[in-house]
This record gives C-alpha cells, structure tokens and sequence, in this order.
C-alpha cells in the first residue's frame, strides 16, 4: 500500500499507477443489501429466477454498488495520512462499460491523476479502474477528486 504522509509527496506522484486491489466476490447478499439501502430493486438485481432467462442469464450488480466500492477497494492501495482533513469532493466522468454479474469477482487499478494547487490545500484526481475476472472489460471507470486541507 502507498501511504502519502505530506502534500509534497503526493504532488510528487502526479500520474504514477498506485497498484491494484485484492479481488473481491459481489455476492447476492450485498446486491440485496444495496438495493434495500437504495430502493432499487429491479428484477435484473434481485429476482434471480426472473434474471436466469434475462440478458445476463442471471443477477447483476447495479452499476452505483461497484461505484460505491470505489473508496473500499483504494483504501488496499493507498492512504492519504496528510495534515488536515481529507474531503470526497465528487466525481469527475463515471461509466460502467460492463455488468458485474452475482459471484464474480471485481478489484480496482488506482492511478493519481492531476494534482492541483488550492489556496487550502490540494485538489487531487484519483482514476479508478475496476476490472472483472476473467473479463477483457472493466466494469467501471471513474475519475473521482479528492481535497486534501491544510
């Protein structure tokens, strides 16, 4: 894991690969879960009879559950343990090329992207990756933005 320990250091890593997360398996329990949490059930998530004959020949993921693990599947690979408080500040493009389906396994590659200058700190762009096992494309990309404060 990378552990960044001063602003200078992660400025330093502007446009480094950071590594890759360890696999981790989207069962039916935690799509149920995320649907409960959200209020969206729709069959193609949660009836898995009905999803047997569907698309996908079984349930899937929502796209904003792999997207929710975004912070889960970093914290393996880096940790921002600057001075000052560390803010989500959004989200920059999120798309999700290919469906996650139930039992297989995801795991995100982080790159640091731009590092920007800010009269309270550092605005940062963290580019996730979020692969399939077995599968030539990912499941999701997204360029998330992080403040880190002074």
């Amino acid at each position: 894991m990378r552990v960044f320990n001063s602003l200078d250091e992660v400025a330093a890593a502007s446009g480094e690969e950071l590594g890759t997360s360890d696999w981790l398996t989207i069962d039916q329990e935690r799509v149920n879960r995320f649907a409960d949490a959200t209020g969206d059930h729709q069959w193609i998530h949660v009836d898995v009879e009905k999803a047997a004959s569907g698309p996908f020949g079984g349930t899937i993921a929502h796209g904003y559950l792999t997207l929710s693990l975004v912070p889960y599947l970093g914290s393996q690979v880096f940790a921002f343990d600057t001075p000052g408080a560390k803010l989500n500040y959004g989200a920059n493009k999120v798309r999700f090329p290919n469906p996650v389906k139930v039992g297989q396994r995801i795991r995100s590659t982080v790159t640091l992207g731009d590092v920007t200058d800010l009269p309270s700190g550092k605005q940062v762009i963290l580019r996730h990756t979020i692969e399939i096992d077995g599968e030539a494309k990912p499941a999701c990309v997204a360029e998330t933005v992080v403040l880190l404060l002074v």
